[in-house]
């Protein structure tokens, strides 16, 4: 495929400071917004007078809303300048968020959910930003560390939102997550360094990439096939258990959906180890060590990875 490059320089080279870490909160609170109401759904049911069934609809909206928006938005962040990219996404979400929180009925809250989904792909667009800026030889543990922010937001999410629901009602939630999306939208544009379009291909041109990488890469197929029914199972599972838990059955709130999710949180931790794997011994000998572990591998559902080539094959110690 032929692409158009930029060749002038970037303006910054590195990650100096704290950035790294103000990323890493960027990346949860950003994918935070799309699975907390699956702790709420419940608490939105009883609000409005509907059925369980019909308030799960909106965290299919929403994941829907989240895949459009990787497809036709992640794209972007080669063609345009991305901190005012990344400061956009962050407040037209946080606008939605809002939106949310202060709909009257379920129609406005589906498309406010439907926007919020669509705009929260800032941690597809800060990944490979940050491995892209980072040094060869930091670039693994970087990405790690916004990978545990990432993976932090996710299961961290379902805590925030059961537990301030359970307490302050189902719109709590969402006008809290509004305003720490603003501030972070504030934060963000003020911290990320400049940076010149990667590329000046037409819109089209990208989206075309996009799919004919997926027709060309057996493994990119594969891959996505493993994501898709990760992602689909991890996500059906969750809704389920929020209704499950506050049910007839167990009779708890919440507040229990959110502690739950609470077992899960360990994995945040593992992830910039699992960075600094890869800057010591590479992807593919990192990848054999998580199937030589007896958890498996944080999943990612970022094109950062492409961003840390390969190191020489072999296997790290302690795998026979």
């Amino acid at each position: 495929m032929s692409r158009t490059a930029v060749t002038a320089p970037p303006a910054q080279t590195g990650l100096s400071g704290r950035l790294p870490l103000v990323m890493a909160l960027a990346c949860a609170v950003a994918v935070a917004n799309v699975y907390f109401p699956q702790a709420i759904t419940p608490l939105i049911a009883h609000g409005f007078g509907i059925g369980q069934d019909a308030a799960a609809v909106l965290a299919t909206v929403t994941q829907f809303g989240y895949a459009a928006g990787i497809f036709l938005l992640v794209p972007l962040g080669d063609r345009l300048p991305r901190r005012p990219l990344v400061t956009l996404l962050l407040a037209v979400t946080a606008l939605a968020l809002l939106v949310a929180g202060l709909a009257p009925a379920v129609g406005p809250l589906l498309a406010a959910g439907a926007v919020v989904g669509a705009a929260t792909v800032v941690p597809q667009i800060l990944l490979p930003m940050a491995a892209g800026m980072a040094e060869p030889e930091r670039r693994g543990a970087v990405t790690g560390t916004l990978q545990a922010g990432l993976i932090g937001g996710i299961l961290l999410a379902r805590a925030f939102g059961g537990v301030l629901g359970e307490h302050f009602g189902w719109r709590a939630p969402y006008l809290v997550a509004a305003a720490l999306t603003g501030l972070l939208a504030l934060v963000l544009g003020l911290t990320l360094p400049r940076s010149a379009p990667a590329v000046r291909d037409r819109y089209p041109t990208l989206l075309a990439d996009t799919l004919r990488l997926l027709r060309h890469e057996p493994q990119l197929r594969r891959s996505v096939s493993f994501q898709v029914t990760v992602f689909g199972a991890f996500s059906a599972a969750w809704t389920a258990v929020a209704l499950l838990i506050t049910g007839p059955r167990y009779g708890l709130g919440t507040q229990a959906v959110g502690l739950l999710a609470l077992i899960g949180a360990a994995s945040m931790f593992l992830a910039p180890a699992a960075g600094r794997w890869v800057d010591r011994y590479g992807p593919t000998a990192s990848t054999w060590g998580a199937s030589c572990s007896p958890s498996p591998p944080a999943r990612s559902s970022s094109p950062a990875s492409r961003a840390v080539r390969p190191a020489s094959p072999g296997s790290p110690p302690g795998c026979s």
